[in-house]
């Protein structure tokens, strides 16, 4: 951090470093300050003049995105004069822009309705023509346009020249007929496309996905991790139990965390939601009849009891509480534990932005926790194994030919072709569904506590496990 020096915003003495935006000084210290094209993940770009101030001693506005901050500086975001400035900037943006509240997919976090509220713009000054430009583009990669709404913050544009660097999208035409766009014939390939959607400070940009499915101000959100690799991004996961239905997710969107992921998640990432909600395994069997919990809890207990050479194949998406759940049974029962899952690890998801090389989202925890994930060491335990306990580890799906002859206990959330083979299959919850611990490539724990309501939630792998361990 550099030198720090004092201003004052508002008649209130703040720090801040010196050289800094003034802007980034104003959010840090959640001082209301409009903008559409400053991102703190893309910078200053000056070119909506939403977020002008007033600093003593210059003759004119300024914009609080391009200036930096000096010792002494003395400055103010509200009054009369500036807020009329702010104010005749707004009227401008109104001019060509359509009434699509109604029916727009960002109504409710849209940030020209929000500074509309606030301004009170409830009378229509300028009657002219609007200008009319092409509603529902498909840009490719599940990103929807709509060039009416865009506020040329450029946000999209930069994102793709100075993040991704594929350059896929352009401002096209002049003055108040400028309009964002691909090039001619071309779509977005970017793997990190949608994250524009959450650039976009209005509707312009919204998901093919999410569109139309939901109002926000219906939906709850809890801060989670995606599980789609090591790389642990943090997101929101917006959901909704509605009247005559069970809770569902409907999105997610990244959420800012520096060491992790930064502002952005990739596409993958946001779209494995899907996967909570489909095809799930929700009724517990045994012998491949459905059973309720506590028989199945005693058949367990049973099997642990009956057999001498217990094998416990662990999977490195488990929570770290899970984990260590797990390694105390087998401790408890004189069994072997091992983590060995090499489809997880794919050479060609790793990119230089976030995806790493493996899909799991906790092998880190496997050396906190000390599990052995050898291969030679797998197989000799799987060899000589009679009771095979498989918690949510895929390993098995294209393999069951590997369980013959012995007993088998599987734990998972979705539906398993190992399930055709298993004596006792436990329904369990699904990653979002549950609480816990868990460590990314980079050696950082992260929390989920998960807010999900399901109307018969499944079985809690953890607390299952710690029963199991009191019962013996």
């Amino acid at each position: 951090m550099g030198e720090m020096v004092k201003i004052s915003v508002n008649d209130q003495e703040l720090e801040a470093a010196k050289g800094s935006l003034l802007i980034d000084a104003l959010i840090k210290e959640n001082i209301h300050i409009p903008h559409f094209c400053y991102h703190q993940a893309l910078g200053k770009d000056g070119n909506c003049r939403m977020c002008m101030v007033e600093i003593e001693g210059q003759k004119r506005p300024q914009i609080a995105c391009d200036t930096p901050v000096k010792e002494g500086m003395i400055v103010r975001t509200k009054g009369e004069k500036i807020e009329g400035v702010r104010r005749d900037i707004l009227e401008l943006q109104l001019v060509n822009h359509p009434l699509d509240c109604p029916t727009c997919d960002q109504a409710g976090e849209c940030k020209l309705q929000d500074y509309y509220m606030d301004s009170g713009f409830y009378v229509n000054r300028v009657n002219v023509q609007k200008n009319h430009a092409l509603k529902s583009v498909d840009l490719g990669r599940n990103v929807m346009l709509d060039q009416e709404r865009c506020v040329l913050c450029t946000r999209c544009v930069r994102f793709f020249k100075n993040v991704t660097k594929t350059n896929e999208l352009g401002v096209h035409s002049r003055a108040d007929h400028s309009v964002i766009g691909t090039f001619p014939g071309m779509e977005l390939q970017s793997e990190y496309s949608m994250n524009v959607v959450d650039l976009c400070p209005v509707g312009a940009l919204t998901s093919k996905d999410f569109r139309f499915q939901q109002r926000v101000w219906f939906m709850e959100s809890f801060e989670a991790i995606c599980n789609g690799c090591s790389k642990g991004c943090n997101i929101h996961v917006d959901h909704r139990k509605g009247k005559y239905e069970d809770d569902a997710i409907f999105r997610f969107r990244p959420r800012v965390n520096e060491a992790v992921n930064g502002h952005f998640i990739c596409d993958t990432g946001r779209l494995s939601y899907h996967q909570e909600n489909e095809e799930r395994f929700v009724s517990s069997l045994l012998n491949k009849s459905e059973e309720n919990i506590n028989n199945i809890k005693a058949s367990f207990v049973k099997a642990l009891n009956d057999n001498q050479n217990i094998l416990f194949v662990v999977s490195p998406t488990l929570s770290c509480e899970e984990l260590k759940a797990a390694q105390e049974l087998a401790v408890k029962t004189k069994a072997t534990i091992n983590g060995y899952s090499p489809q997880y690890i794919d050479e060609a998801f790793k990119d230089e932005l976030l995806h790493t090389n493996d899909r799991s989202c906790n092998r880190k925890a496997f050396e906190e926790i000390n599990i052995n994930e050898d291969e030679k060491v797998f197989n000799n335990a799987l060899q000589s194994s009679t009771l095979i306990i498989i918690l949510e580890n895929s390993y098995f799906e294209d393999k069951t030919e590997l369980l013959k002859g012995k007993t088998v206990v599987n734990f998972t959330s979705h539906n398993s072709a190992v399930n055709e083979v298993a004596n006792i299959a436990v329904a369990t919850k699904s990653f979002l569904e549950k609480s816990g611990t868990y460590i990314n490539v980079d050696g950082i724990k992260q929390e989920v506590i998960s807010q999900m309501k399901k109307e018969n939630p499944s079985v809690d792998v953890k607390e299952f496990l710690d029963t199991i361990n009191r019962m013996l």
